[in-house]
């Protein structure tokens, strides 16, 4: 504790200033921004006491993995306290350069990768402070139709819109796919948006820096002229003022949608009108916002065929929401790898990491009507568990001796202990169930996914 106290008790103050100086007037003067006149002084802004300290509390929070100079997190007070003066003196002085961005590759679910852009612990922390400054600028210009990475919204929010909308007689979706959206973002496009709000060149100056850093990976720097790298701060700010455009543009033809991020639901009455409207949007998109719409990913269809966050609405007269099949499967894949009996791992560790990953699966989840789907699911849970057990008992006659422990008959107990039957077939056998009751587990700590979802789903 007394480490992380340290951490954030930097002093961000200019050279020669007092403790009292604030950054009350830099804050009244961008929030005198808000009616649409350009801010200006968003730099100094950004490099208030109050907000950077909050930019670096925010930063470690995240946590997330060092950038191209191997620095992290935990590093970045003792570096800020070294050199915070210089970085001051460049941002001021609109000459700072943000270094480059590693790049990583992680699997997408429906297969493929993903790029990630991953900058150094202090670019991150820049990123924030001017987030921090940004983000009131453009927050109360943003569609109330756009969920995605906004304060105070989520994607649960943008689910029950969208089953409003169905719910309306709006049965058909037109659901587009851009392609490789983060990677072609145009620059300049981006620029010329965000300067119809911002004045100061400097930290439209600093934006472009940040957007045009080169990425490395394995070791070659690779230059960038489009893109806004997934993994900065400010890369979903960014996202948000491109396709702003495209909520605009929706709302002017006056038609029911929901975006989270780049992923875009348009809600119809018709096949035949979803088709007008997909052939009319992805003309608009490439030509006005210069983004490719996937052809092969995108589709007109019936509601219930599509999936949307994971997620897909049921139902015809009382409209539901439901787990996609496809987020299931997933959730399933990775039950496996927690429980595989070959990882070489305690029981104590498996229940530990097998709780995290349900608690913030069953959180998102819990707003699916799913009762009978969620109770399979803990069911097989279980049984995997027993399979665990099963072969932590290892030898024919440590396994005898649990079942009789447990009261089953000696007969039994030999037989299932034997080479006759397989740890899956056994763990479903009222013998195994009796000797590792549910009671059992939960004492040991497992914590019931099916109960979690109850009492989430109620609330």
């Amino acid at each position: 504790m007394g480490q992380k106290t340290g951490q954030l008790a930097l002093d961000f103050s200019a050279p020669g200033a007092t403790r009292s100086e604030g950054s009350e007037g830099y804050q009244a003067e961008a929030a005198q921004t808000e009616d649409g006149a350009l801010a200006q002084g968003l730099i100094e802004a950004m490099l208030t006491p109050q907000n950077l300290r909050r930019a670096l509390r925010r930063v470690k929070a995240n946590k997330g993995g060092p950038g191209v100079d191997g620095m992290t997190v935990y590093e970045l007070s003792q570096h800020l306290k070294e050199h915070w003066a210089s970085i001051r003196e460049q941002l001021l002085e609109g000459s700072y350069h943000p270094q480059e961005v590693k790049r990583v590759e992680i699997p997408k679910p429906g297969g493929g990768v993903r790029q990630l852009g991953i900058p150094t612990a202090l670019d991150r922390f820049l990123q924030q402070a001017l987030l921090q400054v940004l983000e009131p600028l453009f927050e109360p210009t943003f569609s109330a139709y756009s969920y995605g990475f906004r304060p105070g919204r989520s994607a649960h929010q943008a689910l029950k819109a969208a089953r409003e909308h169905v719910a309306s007689g709006k049965a058909w979706v037109v659901d587009l796919d851009l392609e490789k959206f983060f990677d072609r973002v145009n620059h300049d496009l981006l620029m010329s948006l965000t300067a119809r709000r911002i004045g100061d060149k400097r930290a439209l100056k600093l934006l472009r820096a940040f957007l045009r850093a080169g990425a490395m990976a394995n070791g070659v720097v690779v230059e960038r002229h489009e893109g806004t790298p997934q993994g900065g701060p400010i890369s979903p700010l960014l996202a948000n003022i491109l396709l702003d455009g495209l909520d605009k543009e929706l709302e002017r033809r006056r038609h029911a949608f929901c975006r989270y991020a780049d992923d875009c639901n348009i809600y119809v009455g018709s096949r035949r009108a979803g088709e007008r409207v997909m052939a009319s949007v992805t003309r608009f998109l490439e030509r006005k916002l210069r983004l490719q719409v996937n052809a092969a990913k995108s589709a007109v269809a019936r509601v219930w065929q599509r999936t949307f966050l994971g997620m897909r609405l049921l139902g015809k007269t009382e409209i539901r929401i439901g787990i996609a099949p496809a987020s299931l499967a997933r959730c399933k894949q990775r039950l496996r790898q927690i429980t595989s009996r070959s990882r070489g791992v305690s029981f104590a560790q498996v229940l530990r990491e097998l709780n995290e990953y349900t608690a913030g699966w069953v959180h998102y989840f819990a707003i699916a009507e799913a009762k009978t789907i969620l109770r399979e699911l803990e069911g097989w849970i279980r049984r995997r568990l027993r399979c665990f057990i099963w072969k932590q008992w290892k030898t024919a006659r440590a396994r005898v001796r649990h079942l009789r422990r447990a009261g089953v008959g000696p007969w039994l107990a030999t037989a299932l202990a034997g080479r006759t039957y397989g740890p899956w077939r056994v763990a479903r056998h009222a013998a195994m169930q009796r000797a590792v009751p549910s009671e059992d587990l939960k004492q040991q700590g497992y914590q019931s996914l099916y109960e979690c979802y109850l009492r989430l789903n109620t609330a």
